[in-house]
């Protein structure tokens, strides 16, 4: 379960990081930036929605 608790963290800060990059970026790269803010944020919702499973089972 902690593996799972790692991983939500670490995508919600890749995609804290990419959102802030995207702000500082210029016109052409901010696209690509937002875009992998929001893969990393689909991610994060994967993986919360997974550990609520185990809380439920449990």
């Amino acid at each position: 379960m902690r593996d799972f608790q790692a991983k939500l963290e670490r995508y919600e800060s890749l995609a804290a990081e990419c959102e802030l990059i995207a702000k500082k970026a210029n016109e052409s790269n901010r696209g690509f930036y937002l875009r992998a803010s929001e893969h990393y944020r689909q991610l994060a919702g994967e993986v919360r929605a997974l550990i609520a499973t185990f809380d439920l089972a449990a």
